[in-house]
């Protein structure tokens, strides 16, 4: 049975004291690391304080992106090296932001998981269609493409390291949300597509997030999905109790 992985995406938000004061209240009340994955993807300038601040718990710390080079002329990039010294464990690696806004390419994305692993980091990829492309009926196609080139050359022990985030661009900061089915119905592609070009142990490890405008009230639906292995989740991460209840709906026994 493959554990849940509940992270959430704090994106831009958060002063270091609301983010401290966050921390102090959720570090003890999660789960078991046995039960779920519990992680919270905080802004650069607080990543040094949270990794401390949670040492010895079950909540673990990520990075919201990184380069894919070690050091070098890259004016207000952070490496894959940096994060590993802070004791970073996870990392989102080309979110649909990152993607539209930066113009991050999918051969940027492939490099930086590359990246990732090479420092002993958990790359969390994020894919996903927008609105054109679902109503044109273009989101498997898109997808699968996504997973393809950000896959592309890593080993089949890589491949099942992997977490891999269906977010449905038209569904992130919206308040619209996938139906399960939906969400379930592209998860299991994703998985399938993975299936093609590593072994099925490595597809069968791979965990599926679904993201999207996720929050207490629609995530047990989604986490009972049979490809659904956790959630990416914006604003319903942002206060305590929120990602609480969240990663409480992830734990099992």
């Amino acid at each position: 049975m493959r554990k849940q992985v509940i992270a959430g995406n704090w994106k831009m938000n958060k002063t270091h004291r609301e983010a401290e004061d966050f921390i102090q209240t959720a570090k003890n009340e999660v789960p078991s690391a046995d039960q779920v994955e519990s992680v919270v993807c905080a802004p650069f300038p607080f990543l040094q304080k949270l990794v401390e601040e949670t040492e010895g718990t079950n909540l673990e710390i990520g990075a919201q992106n990184m380069h894919f080079e070690e050091s070098g002329a890259f004016t207000g990039e952070v490496s894959p090296v940096m994060l590993k010294e802070l004791g970073v464990k996870y990392v989102v690696l080309g979110h649909s932001e990152r993607r539209e806004i930066f113009k991050e390419t999918d051969e940027d994305v492939n490099k930086k998981v590359h990246a990732a692993f090479k420092h002993g980091l958990t790359p969390i990829i994020c894919v996903g269609e927008s609105l054109e492309q679902r109503e044109a009926d273009q989101t498997m196609d898109h997808v699968e493409s996504q997973v393809k080139k950000a896959l592309e050359g890593l080993t089949n022990e890589q491949c099942a390291q992997t977490i891999i985030a269906y977010e449905p661009i038209w569904a992130i900061g919206t308040g619209r949300t996938a139906t399960a089915e939906q969400a379930n119905e592209v998860c299991t592609h994703i998985r399938e597509v993975v299936s093609n070009f590593v072994n099925a142990d490595a597809a069968d490890a791979v965990r599926i997030q679904y993201g999207g405008s996720v929050k207490p009230a629609n995530v047990d639906e989604l986490l009972s999905q049979s490809d659904i292995d956790g959630a990416l989740v914006g604003g319903a991460s942002l206060e305590a109790d929120s990602f609480l209840k969240l990663v409480e709906a992830g734990k099992h026994e």
